[in-house]
């Protein structure tokens, strides 16, 4: 239609670039920017953002300096872009640089920070923007929330929850489910519940968030009684709810009643399993010790197993030194996901595990030859409003020699409280 038009305003023009661009033809896109007789601002920020959301940010930047006029979208585009890409130093010095700053931008920056537990920044703009006059509203609070919920920051989520009290903000159900989310994340389950409940009104995000928060934490009798007191309320459970009633019986070991919740999805409630669904069962089951039902399922499922289903059986295989069936799974996986490190380790460890030495060394050895290394894992804590990451062997850390000094001595301790007979506990610290 657009080829054949006489008349093409910059309206039409506009609206061919946007719709290429939600059907992601980026590079057309683009090439009709190229043959657009005149543009505006819409024109460019337009093009700017499908750069952007590709996550092409060197082409974004070129066509951003190139731009005759720029307006708070277009910085506040860039700044996001950067945000996404995990280069906070870039987002900050196009916002420092911004000649107007709206709420949208410091919410973006500020969740950016948030977003990659960078938690001193976050509070100090956080703060800086209160100063200015700028007044929250739900898409930034549920926006920052959302930020501190996915790394775990604790204390910029308080921050904002005692800014919402100071300045007597109504909350909406967005709101209030964000903060339940956000504390359930962070581990404050008292405070999530205690949001939860004082809620005048509830949707079902707002339950499946509780829900959730005590499954992912252990506590699967008080999901599973969220989970009741749901339906007696009168509120109909969605698939995200099963997710969460299916992890909390595995971290419980209520297989029987995992089972039971899983079948009864499609009957009671008219909810087809997918794969997350599958994933969880196949997870009940191998925890519990029942690895040939489990991988029953993986064949019977009606979806094309992924690597997350098989590496979730490789690990019952560890758990329970499966070694035959963990050769088997690490077969189908490497045929998904022939370059995870973790595989290969896993499948030696179960191999050692078991006294096999020259199976596990053999695993290792296949490693080397194609020249696959497992990268130490990473543990995360928040102390005084700032994240301390830290690996395995790890000297990066400024405080590293006083913080061995303690494993050691917890360590020292450990062997004076532990039962003598008992030989299991690992009390020595490698560095």
């Amino acid at each position: 239609m657009f080829t054949i038009m006489e008349d093409r305003d910059i309206v039409t023009w506009n609206s061919m670039i946007a719709g290429l661009l939600k059907v992601r033809q980026l590079r057309e896109a683009r090439k009709l920017f190229d043959e657009m007789p005149e543009r505006d601002i819409v024109s460019w920020n337009t093009i700017l953002d499908g750069f952007v959301k590709a996550g092409e940010m060197e082409e974004a930047f070129d066509l951003f300096q190139k731009m005759p006029q720029r307006n708070v979208v277009s910085w506040s585009t860039m700044v996001m872009g950067y945000s996404k890409a995990g280069d906070m130093d870039m987002a900050r010095v196009l916002f420092d640089k911004m000649p107007l700053k709206t709420l949208v931008p410091w919410t973006i920056i500020i969740s950016g920070y948030a977003e990659k537990g960078l938690a001193k920044e976050a509070a100090s703009l956080y703060d800086q923007m209160e100063r200015d006059g700028l007044r929250l509203d739900d898409g930034s609070i549920v926006s920052i929330l959302a930020a501190c919920a996915e790394s775990g920051l604790l204390a910029v989520g308080v921050k904002v929850h005692d800014s919402i009290k100071r300045l007597k903000f109504k909350c909406s159900v967005a709101v209030c489910n964000a903060l339940v989310d956000m504390y359930a994340k962070c581990g404050s389950l008292d405070k999530a519940w205690s949001v939860f409940n004082r809620m005048a009104k509830r949707d079902v995000v707002s339950w499946n968030a509780m829900l959730h928060g005590f499954a992912m934490h252990g506590h699967a009798s008080e999901a599973l009684q969220v989970f009741s007191r749901m339906k007696m309320e009168g509120f109909q459970p969605d698939r995200v709810t099963f997710v969460g009633v299916l992890c909390a019986c595995t971290h419980a070991g209520l297989i029987d009643e995992g089972v039971e919740y899983f079948y009864a999805m499609e009957k009671d409630y008219g909810i087809v399993p997918q794969i997350e669904h599958y994933g969880c069962m196949i997870d009940l089951l191998g925890r519990g010790g029942r690895l040939k039902e489990a991988f029953r399922l993986v064949h019977t499922m009606p979806f094309e197993p992924n690597a997350i289903i098989w590496g979730t059986l490789l690990g019952a295989c560890r758990l329970h030194d499966a070694v035959e069936l963990a050769e088997k799974v690490l077969d189908l996986l490497l045929e998904l996901d022939p370059s995870d490190p973790g595989n290969y380790s896993m499948l030696a460890n179960i191999f050692a595990a078991s006294g096999d030495w020259d199976s596990a060394a053999s695993v290792r050895l296949r490693m080397r030859s194609i020249g696959i290394q497992k990268p130490s894992g990473a543990s995360s804590i928040e102390i005084d409003n700032e994240v301390h990451e830290f690996t395995v062997f790890d000297r990066s850390h400024p405080k590293f020699d006083r913080i061995y000094q303690m494993l050691d001595r917890l360590g020292q301790d450990l062997k004076q409280v532990v039962h003598p007979k008992d030989t299991s506990l690992p009390v020595e610290v490698d560095r």
